[in-house]
């Protein structure tokens, strides 16, 4: 049976799902953004994530038929004048075509563009994943010793 794909609102629960994501070597590898402390994971996300009316945040839900699982999360931030988005899912989830479902989903929600992500360089799944929902490569930019793909869906600057 094939996997289905939803977005809910995120559930205290799920917190612990989405930080044992990020403490993943191989998601801290490709994504050259170092984990948090617990701690300092749960007030990131209770006060700047889910605590920011501006922010819309969703869990990704995978249905196979017998059981839901977490798969990851999506959240689009204002910084600055520019909306951005992210996302984070479980090593599990990857390469099985349930970021593409998500992203797209979560793209008919979040209405504003020009829409803003930047992927580390060398996470060329994560760029693709971008690029095949519409988003378009519009140069690098650094963040600390790492480059990472500017990429804009519905405008450019």
């Amino acid at each position: 049976m094939e996997n289905s794909v939803r977005l809910r609102d995120v559930e205290p629960a799920d917190l612990e799902v989405f930080l044992a994501y990020e403490h993943d070597p191989e998601a801290v590898r490709r994504s050259r953004f170092p984990p948090r402390e617990r701690e300092a994971f749960m007030a990131h996300w209770t006060t700047r994530v889910l605590g920011d009316p501006a922010n819309l945040v969703r869990t990704v839900v995978v249905d196979d038929g017998t059981t839901e699982s977490v798969a990851g999360n999506i959240v689009a931030w204002w910084e600055g004048e520019r909306r951005y988005l992210g996302y984070w899912l479980g090593r599990a989830y990857w390469g099985r075509g349930i970021g593409t479902l998500a992203l797209a989903a979560f793209l008919e929600v979040e209405t504003v563009r020009p829409l803003y992500a930047d992927p580390a360089a060398g996470n060329t799944g994560s760029v693709r994943l971008l690029e095949k929902c519409g988003f378009v490569a519009t140069g690098t930019v650094r963040h600390g010793e790492d480059e990472h793909v500017v990429l804009v869906l519905g405008g450019s600057s």
